[in-house]
Formats: C-alpha cells, structure tokens, sequence
C-alpha cells in the first residue's frame, strides 16, 4: 500500500501533525475575497498589509500539459520539465516546445521529491514506495536504487551536493538519511532488487496472532517497467538522523554556504510537520549532517513546513493555514510573516526578484521584494501541489502542478530584473503575435464578422509594418454597394548585395486570414476557439493551422532573415480574406493591382496537412471544385398528400431524386457523358510516388492494411474525380404528410488535373437537362452553379519543389519513419485498373483509407510506451539485426571453454552506427481545392508549389482545430531556407 503523504491527505502509519488553528487575520475566502477569521491565540500577530489588490497584469498561461494523475514535484533544467506523478511516473517534457519526451515508470507509489545533479546529468526522484533512484538524464535509464534499512515509510524529499556527492532524504518516519556516491556507509544490495519496494510494511502487513496476514494483490510484486538495472545500495543503518523533526521532514534543500559564515562549507535546510526549519553542517569527510541551529516562531504545534526556499540570506517557509514566513539566516530573525493564502501553502520559491506562494486553494500570489501582492492567478482546478522557476534562453519560466492532473506553464517575463534585449523575432514573439491573430474571428462567411475581418487585416498588416515591409490594402469591391474583405499586399526586398551577376528572385506568398466558423456552444472545443491556448505541444484555436499559422511562420521568417541582412530573395505576400468563401473578388483585385504586385518567379503557399502526423511532405496536386444547385419546382402550393395525392401528379422532390440518380452509379461511377475523358493516365515516374508514400506509411502503421488497396484508396482521393451530393431542401412544413412545391439539392463535384471547371459546368448542366426532359414532368428545373475553382498540378521535378525539398530535408533532419510495430510487408507492387473501365475500377466496393485513419495511425506518442531514447536505441538495434541478416562477410568465431563441452561464440563488435540518412518528404497531392493558385499560376506565368506545413491531425475546419509547436518553429525554419537561397545565379 502506497500514500501520498500530506500532499492529498493520505497518512499510512504515521501520526499526522496536528491541525493549524486559524489565526486571528483577515483570509482571503477562496483567495479572492476577505472575510473576517475567528480570533486564535498567538504568540505574535501576522502582518496585515497584504490586500487583495493587484497592481500588475497577471502573468500569462504559456501553455498546459495534461497527464492523467496529478502532478506532485517539478524540478527543471536548462531545457527540460521533469514531473513527478501520483501513478509513480516521471514525465519529461522539452521546455522549448513543451513536446513530451519520456515517460519514466519509476516507482510504484507517488512520486514525491525530484532533484537534480549540478550538471543535470542525474535526476534523483523519492517516492512513497520507500525508494529514491537515480536515473541518468542522456537515455532515462535507471543509474541505481538507494533505500533504507528502516522502514522509512514515505520519502517526501530528496537532495543531491555534487560538492559532497551525497544524497539526502528526508521522510516519514521524521528520519534524514544519507548515502555516499563512493558508498561509504552502505551495505550489499539484496539478492533481488525488486524485494526493495515489496517488503512487508510492519503496521498494514503484520501477521494476526494466528500467523496469518492479508493476501498481496496479484500485481503487488511487479516492478514499474523502468525500475530497472543499475545498482541497488541499501543505506548503512549509521547514516541515519532519527527524529530529525518531531513530524514529517516536508522539505529539504542545500546551501552553499551559511550568509556571514566564514566557512564556505554547504549546509541543509529541512522543514518539518513540527513547525520547525533546521539548519544542518555538513561533514566534509562523511556528509554527515549535524544541527547548527532551529528556527522556530514561537507558535503552537501543528503549523507545518510543507516548503523551502532561499534567496542570499533570505530564507522562505510555506505553512499550513496559509502563511509565508520570511527569515533573515545571518541574523536568525523572523522578519516577515505573510498571511498569503486562506490555506495550506504547498509550495513557495523565488525567482526573478519576486517570492511565488501557492496553495491548495488552486491560487499561485506573486510578491514584491517589499512583500506587497502584484499578481494573483487562479492557477489549476484544484490543489496546487509544486512549482518551479527557471530562465529558459534568458526568459523566466514558472511552471505549476496540480491535483488536476496537469502543469501549467506561466510567462513572467516581468521578473527579468537585469536589462536584457528580447528579439521580436523569437519562439515566444511568433506564438504571441499568432495568438493575437487568431483573437479576431475572421469569419469570411458571417455577415456579424465583418468588422473583426477588418480588425485582423489590419493587424496583419501593422505585423508586416512593424518588420519593415512596404505594405498595401487591395480593395475588393465587388460593385459600387458592396465589396468583401480586402487583400493585403506585403513585399520583403531582398539585400541587394546578394544580386551577384543574376538578379534576385520574386517569390509570391499566397495565404488567408479568413476562417471558417467556430462556435462552443455544444462545449466541443477544450478552449475557446479565438483565444489560443497551448496544451500538450500544440496550440489550440480556430486558424491556427488553416491558415495564420503559417503566414505568421513565413512573416517571420522574413523578419529574421531581413535582420540578418541575408534575405537572398524579394518575397511578395498577398493575403486575402474571402478563400473560405470561394475567393470572393480575388481575381478581379488581382487582376486591377497587377503592376503594384509585380512580376512573379515562384508562387509559395502552405495551406494544407502532411498525410499523416510524422512525415513531412510537399504538396503538387490539388483538385479543382464546382459547386451547384438542382432545384425543381411547381406551379402549385404545398399540398397534402392524402387530399392531392395520386400517381399522375408531378412531385416537385419526386421528380429531383429521380433526376439526381442519373449523375452516379454503383460506386459513385459518375455518368455524366465524357467526364472522365481528360483525365491523365498514370505515368511510371508517379507510379512511385505512390510506392515512396505507401512504403512509408505502412511501415510506420501496420493496421492500415494491403499497401495496394491503400495506393488505390489515396488516388481515388487525389486523382480521381467525384460527385458529391450534400442536402435536400424543401418548401413548406416539416411533416410527413406535405408535397413539397419546390426541392432543391446541393451538389459538388471535385475536379483533378486537365478537366477544365467551365466545360465540365456545361456537361452537367446540359446532362441534367437531358434527363430531365425524359422525365416528361410539368415542373420546372433550375441549375445554378455558385463556385467553381480549377484543379491544380505542378511539377514536382523543377527548381521550386527541389529547393523546398533541400530545406525540408535541413530542417527536419532524418526523419523517422520506422514504424510503431514490426511488419515484414514488402514495399509494395502497385497495378491501377483503368479509371474508365466501370467494371474494373468501380467493380470491388473496399472501405476507403480516410484522413483520420492516417492521423490516428501515425500517432506516436512516448507515454508509458518507453522513453524515446528506448525506442530509438530498440529501431536501431533492430535495423543492425536485419543488416546483420543480410551478412557482412566476418566470419563468427568459437571456442571451447573446456567444461562439458561448452563453447561460446565471439561476435565481432559491431562498427559504429552510420549517420542516418537525410530522408527526403513525402510528394503527395491533396483531395481539397485552393481557387486561387491555379489562377495565379496563369495570371504571372510562375510555377507554384505548396509546402503543408500541419499535421494530417490538425483538425483544420473542425472542432478544436491545432498546430503543433514544433511544426511552426520548422517550418519558419524551412520558409527561411528557401527565403534565404539565392537560385538563378
């Protein structure tokens, strides 16, 4: 049986401190309103300066990391989060894009204390199975186990002096206890390593007077998947402080030095359930700790030290009941005592000049040097368990934990207190600048919207301005009443020493800040869908991905290169507002602003998804789209069906089923005559793209099936025409007895490569007449085509798509693309029937591979799987094994041993593993449209190509639409290398 100590108000086998009493000052009631507290006897009033005012903005929630049990301790280096968990699980996480890295199975009771090694190369973690181990921060692999020859019960802190290579504990049974890397003072490890975390515990696992005891669960003796290896160093009985505090040792920390000591030896600093902080020597010899001194207020027992910090000579103690008290250590005097929260504060440290409290309340208080309240934040829904503060690439970082089972991650970037200059073109200026931008809900489609289109164009032009761009409003006015959202004209000059003898290229980015609706009032989204927020490594928001996303990624780019004098290219932005509304006035624009846009070499754009959620890709295909109407109608009303019925009347909907079942067959054939006739046939050189495509993913994702099948299912997505019926709509009441007057039917049909939008219009337009006259009805037919968008194929061999390949193969690096479970399916050998052939093509009905199934299939994620560096090690273990396979031509070797004929074979050691290789993306085409790239392709005479700069997970037009962190920092990086390059010379 495990216990989470005093952290979630579990106790095993100890008496607990007894109970704060309320001291006579004001409380903060749910620390936000002051309500008077029933007088309580003390030894010394409380200072009674805090109000409830703050005279800052709050600091702002960075991002949120979810787990599934609540976070117990945090410690951080320079680049990583590690979190200690109730499950017994220590969570790795990168500080830079907040992307979980490992999930260590350590232990099998909560994770208490985590602490670190001057050099973060070790990590020491404590828990309540009566353990701490160490692990090594390169590969999460288990360095040793320490544990006690006493029952300790829970270990709720540990401390690591790299000055003395000791570590220390501090624990339950109100014991400290240390162990020497050198092992002086520690005995043999048991002959089973595992026994450490399963002996009986001497009060719930005592045997009656009958010699009988309550059996084990059958999973009690199992050891966390980690625990594993390493040594096991049983800590001698003479390394033991017994009743170190008269309650439980909370805390623990290590000082250099004691302030106004001539010694410069370290000291520890422990707190306890007895009130009390405890200043220890430490013995340079044997690490030994003895008392130099106590610091006790004076008041009656019960109020505990659940946490420490130090700042110079400053030493901060969080207590039970709410209260923060501050001593001056050369002195020994308590000269500040904070009434901070209406409870327990769990945790309390100081970074950046200010002193953080948090409490079980779920509040985090932030204090001056003069201990006046600046901020106050509700930080987690529920207890706040831990913190931590560090400075992550010179900004501070504060990082929370709770019983809410996630961290939180806050920017206190008022806490710098040294001058320093923060570059606008940083990690954290894109995500602030991309989530003002998704704050404006520039909903194309929504007349109510149209005043926030306008705010976010006008934002997204002060960006271009503000990194130096020359910029520009295209109006799009439609006619002389009504115009639609305008088009913002931005170009970035290149420097013009990179001219060399050619001149400089002119790269056309085109994108939108127009989004399609988004509403929570069924309580779908996790956020707020125009108030971006990060969670888990991804930034959640209407836009994020489709498309502000990466405009923002490419503006900085941009800005980046512009200020390192290195923008080897003129990049011309035109952005619009109206592309989820069918491009509403584009091309008119356009066409009208020609000469202030310019000539054009390269058109860029990066608005679409990687096929699946590992594989970077580029994007040379998109279909083009007619949207339509069939509507039939009747000189008569509505009528009722029972009164005006019969089988000689024309029905409005009767006659539009019967005319809409001639547009489709079995299988969707569409049998509008010569619609398949333009289509290209299938050429050898993109024959294996589909191979390169199928190869990969099913390696990485087994489940997806037959390679075949899964080749056909994406070229019937992507180079395939289709028909698509979407809603019926009828005149009068809902009810079943009514014979509608009119019916109408939406309908689109997507188009691929070499069928033109307006011939193909007129065949369905001249099909459903036809048909309908072979009807012979009395009603009347009406076609209206609403949009239509040309398809789209670039050539993926010429210089644009080699360059963008260049930069996605620099910047993403060997891309993995192994697969999650072994599969011995060969690439595969692909045979396309003939598209037209409706007996061949149509003939097998299969289940389609939908965009989901890519996403959830490729999802990979490092939870209680292994640490990553595991799961890289076992790939390349398992690549050296089928090298191995093939035979390298050195010859294996034996020999006998002499004993009972024995002999052991000498493997050769295996050369150094050769750096992978680059991995080129994936060429795919995409079943969407884009109306506007086709059309500038001709409209300039310039190639295009498309960079998909989101995840096939993203969500784009759904609910909780997302980007992840890592896509947007790479693919600035990509857009800058292809900025950057200086081609035609």
């Amino acid at each position: 049986m495990s216990s989470l100590g005093h952290r979630d108000g579990l106790a095993r086998n100890y008496p607990p401190p007894r109970p704060s009493p309320r001291p006579h000052n004001t409380v903060f009631d749910n620390d936000t309103d002051i309500l008077p507290a029933s007088p309580h006897i003390l030894t010394r009033q409380p200072s009674q300066d805090i109000g409830d005012r703050q005279d800052e903005q709050l600091p702002i929630l960075t991002h949120r990391l979810r787990h599934t049990s609540s976070i117990l301790a945090i410690v951080l280096s320079d680049e990583y989060i590690y979190a200690g968990t109730q499950a017994g699980e220590i969570l790795v996480y990168g500080l830079r894009t907040f992307e979980r890295k490992a999930v260590i199975e350590g232990h099998r009771g909560s994770v208490l204390g985590l602490c670190l090694n001057a050099d973060h190369s070790l990590l020491f973690s404590s828990a309540g199975d009566r353990i701490v181990n160490v692990w090594r921060t390169r590969d999460y692999t288990r360095h040793s186990c320490l544990y006690s020859s006493y029952d300790v019960g829970d270990i709720f802190c540990v401390a690591h002096s790299s000055v003395l290579q000791t570590v220390y504990m501090g624990a339950q049974n109100t014991s400290i206890q240390w162990c020497r890397e050198d092992k002086k003072g520690t005995h043999a490890a048991p002959t089973k390593p595992a026994v450490v975390a399963i002996r009986d515990d001497d009060f719930f696992e005592s045997r009656s007077v009958t010699g009988l005891r309550t059996p084990r669960p059958l999973d009690a003796e199992d050891v966390p998947r980690h625990a594993t290896g390493g040594e096991t160093i049983e800590i001698d009985r003479q390394n033991i402080i017994h009743f170190a505090h008269y309650g439980y040792v909370y805390c623990m920390l290590l000082a250099s030095s004691l302030p106004g000591s001539a010694s410069n030896q370290e000291v520890l600093v422990t707190g306890g359930g007895d009130g009390v902080v405890k200043v220890w020597a430490l013995d340079p010899e044997t690490g030994a700790p003895s008392e130099l001194f106590d610091l006790e207020d004076g008041r009656e027992e019960g109020h505990s030290i659940l946490s420490i910090s130090l700042n110079d000579s400053f030493l901060y103690s969080g207590r039970s009941g709410g209260e923060v008290d501050v001593w001056d250590l050369e002195t020994r005097q308590l000269i500040r005592n904070l009434k901070a929260h209406r409870d327990d504060v769990q945790t309390v440290l100081v970074g950046g000049g200010f002193m953080f409290s948090a409490a079980i309340t779920g509040y985090v208080r932030k204090f001056d040097r003069q201990y006046n309240l600046k901020s106050r934040l509700k930080a987690h829904d529920g207890r706040v368990l831990t913190s931590a503060f560090t400075y992550h690439r010179r900004r501070p970082i504060y990082v929370t934990g709770g019983n809410d089972n996630t961290l939180a991650v806050w920017d206190v970037s008022d806490c710098v207190t040294i001058p320093m200059t923060v570059s606008r073109t940083s990690n954290e200026q894109l995500v602030d600048s991309l989530g003002k931008f998704i704050s404006f809900r520039t909903v194309s489609s929504d007349p109510h919207c149209a005043v926030d289109c306008r705010r976010g164009a006008s934002y997204l032009r002060s960006v271009f301005k503000n990194f130096g761009a020359a910029t520009e409003m295209l109006s799009t006015q439609a006619d002389p009443n009504h115009s639609y959202n305008p088009i913002i004209l931005a170009k970035f000059m290149g420097n013009p020493a990179h001219n060399g003898k050619g001149k400089r290229k002119k790269i056309l980015f085109y994108g939108h800040y127009d989004v399609v609706p988004a509403e929570n009032w069924n309580g779908k989204w996790i956020v707020d869908p125009f108030q971006m927020e990060g969670i888990d490594g991804y930034l959640y928001g209407r836009g994020t991905s489709d498309n502000k996303g990466p405009i923002m990624a490419a503006i900085f780019a941009c800005a980046e290169l512009r200020s390192e004098q290195a923008l080897g290219s003129d990049v011309i932005f035109l952005i619009e507002g109206e592309e989820e509304s069918g491009s509403r006035g584009f091309e008119q624009a356009i066409r009208a602003n020609k000469d202030k846009i310019g000539d054009v070499d390269w058109i860029l754009l990066a608005n679409s998804y990687w096929l699946d959620d590992r594989i970077p890709c580029l994007t040379y295909g998109l279909r083009g789209v007619i949207h339509a109407k069939v509507q039939i109608d009747s000189a008569r009303p509505d009528m009722h069906s029972g009164v005006d019925g019969s089988a000689q009347l024309d029905e409005s909907l009767k006659d539009l089923v019967m005319l809409l079942s001639k547009l489709t067959g079995k299988h969707g054939d569409v049998k509008i005559p010569g619609f398949y006739d333009p289509i290209l046939p299938l050429t050898q050189q993109e024959k294996q793209l589909y191979t390169d495509i199928t190869t990969a993913l099913v390696q990485r994702n087994p489940d997806l099936g037959d390679p075949e099948a899964l080749a056909k299912s994406l070229m019937r997505r992507w180079r395939e025409a289709s028909l698509t019926l979407h809603h019926f709509h009828t005149s009068g009441p809902e009810n079943a007895t009514i014979i509608p007057r009119s019916a109408r039917a939406a309908l689109s049909m997507r188009l691929v490569p070499n069928q033109e939008a307006d011939k193909v219009a007129t065949a369905l337009v001249e099909h459903l007449q036809s048909e309908f006259l072979k009807l012979d009805s009395n009603n009347t037919l009406t076609i209206t085509i609403d949009h239509q968008a040309e398809p789209w194929l670039g050539d993926w061999t010429n210089e644009l798509f080699q360059t963008l390949e260049r930069a996605v193969m620099s910047v993403w690096g060997p891309i993995d693309q192994s697969h999650r479970r072994r599969s011995s399916i060969a690439p595969p050998h692909i045979t396309v029937p003939p598209s037209k052939d409706a007996t061949g093509y149509f003939a097998a009905k299969k289940s389609p591979t939908t965009s989901s199934d890519l996403a959830n299939g490729s999802a990979v994620s490092p939870s209680p799987l292994s640490p990553m560096s595991q799961v890289n090690a076992k790939l390349e273990d398992f690549t050296h094994t089928q090298t191995s396979k093939k035979g390298t031509g050195s010859p294996t070797k034996r020999r006998s041993t002499g004993k009972r004929g024995a002999s052991v074979t000498e493997i050769p050691p295996a050369p150094p593993p050769a750096p992978k290789p680059l991995q080129k993306p994936l060429y795919i085409r995409e079943g969407g449209s884009i109306p506007a790239i086709r059309f500038l392709e001709k409209e300039f005479g310039a190639p295009a190509a498309h960079l998909p700069c989101g995840q096939a997970s993203d969500s784009a037009h759904l609910d909780n639409e997302r980007l992840r962190l890592v896509n947007l920092y790479k693919s600035r990086e990509v857009f800058k290398e292809v900025f950057r390059e200086v081609v035609g010379r």
